[in-house]
């Protein structure tokens, strides 16, 4: 099948959301279809959303794919008559994040008029698709929610589960993702000053917040915990990520109202490492369960702090939640012959 997958970018920012794009290309690849990405250059800039919209709605594909799949927002404004969306956020300060100090929008008649525009549109487009997919259960709400659109839960799996391995249960509680502050690293640099045991925090990651990384490195010599903090602030591999996570502790992964669980929290369950979380951290705790496949505490420094001592007191619970997280993953049939099938059923 000739399939083209549609998706917006950053140039030259890479995270989940060209994650997902790359290795669903690599193993369609795999399954014998002819495969063409297709990155449309985006902005979040205010005047000029409604703009690139309408330019995405122009977009003809009708005479070069079979199939066209649609990933992050707004990609879904192009037509084909078998788009299928697996939608995996909203442009959200316009929706869930309005009127918080994440949303650059004045909530005065022209961004309200702004607002009401795009959820229009999405609406009109999202409702068209041959299919419409989310990445969680919290995604998945929020269509239902605000565009009165149901869709399926298509959990996206890794590319190579395979390199990341169980080791020893070391000291040190790892954290790998991208080091922004709606990541709140800060939760836990600031959870180590609570700490009653010798535990250590590893924090690997990107940052396009250099303000921010320098807070993080201020606050750990403030709190007297420079010592016990490795800071790792560049681009991880996979194969680093594997290998820092075969001797971890656990993994922690601390985002404020996360859109899906992360591919933190299941390159952790690869390992056999339970992943550490906080009860705002939005579709995290679809994976995790507290005392089961890891542990959710209050987004507060000295709570998530309590859930460090306690794996480093207890190795055998340390590796009782991480073994069930790797169960949970086949419990949930994240693998990727499940997403290819959907996809293009």
């Amino acid at each position: 099948m000739k399939i083209g997958i549609v998706s917006t970018a950053v140039p030259l920012i890479f995270g989940g959301g060209r994650f997902i794009v790359d290795w669903l290309q690599e193993k369609l690849l795999e399954h014998g279809h002819n495969v063409e990405v297709v990155y449309l250059p985006y902005t979040d800039e205010v005047d000029q959303i409604l703009p690139q919209m309408a330019a995405f709605r122009m977009i003809k594909l009708d005479d070069y794919f079979e199939r066209v799949i649609t990933i992050r927002p707004p990609a879904h404004m192009v037509q084909h008559p078998r788009k299928v969306v697996w939608f995996i956020h909203h442009l959200r300060f316009l929706y869930d994040l309005w009127q918080t100090p994440y949303c650059p929008v004045a909530d005065d008649p022209a961004g309200q008029a702004l607002r009401a525009a795009v959820m229009a549109a999405d609406t009109a487009a999202l409702g068209e698709a041959h299919r419409l997919f989310t990445n969680s259960r919290v995604v998945g709400n929020r269509l239902r929610h605000f565009n009165k659109l149901d869709s399926e839960i298509l959990y996206p799996p890794i590319l190579r589960p395979e390199i990341f391995r169980a080791g020893t249960y070391g000291d040190e509680i790892v954290s790998v993702c991208r080091v922004q502050h709606h990541k709140r690293q800060h939760l836990l640099v600031e959870a180590m000053a609570h700490t009653r045991t010798p535990v250590r925090l590893r924090l690997c990651g990107a940052s396009t917040d250099p303000a921010y990384v320098a807070e993080l490195h201020n606050s750990a010599r403030r709190l007297n915990v420079a010592d016990r903090i490795t800071f790792e602030t560049r681009w991880i591999s996979e194969q680093e990520k594997a290998e820092r996570l075969a001797t971890a502790l656990a993994s922690a992964y601390l985002p404020f109202d996360e859109d899906s669980y992360g591919y933190p929290t299941i390159e952790a369950a690869h390992a056999r490492r339970c992943t550490l979380t906080v009860s705002d951290s939005g579709g995290v705790p679809e994976f995790v369960t507290d005392g089961v496949t890891g542990l959710i505490s209050n987004p507060q420094p000295a709570a998530v702090a309590q859930s460090f001592d306690c794996l480093y007191t207890n190795r055998l619970l340390a590796q009782r939640l991480g073994e069930a997280a790797s169960e949970r993953v086949a419990e949930l049939g994240i693998t990727w012959d499940r997403v290819i099938a959907k996809l293009l059923a």
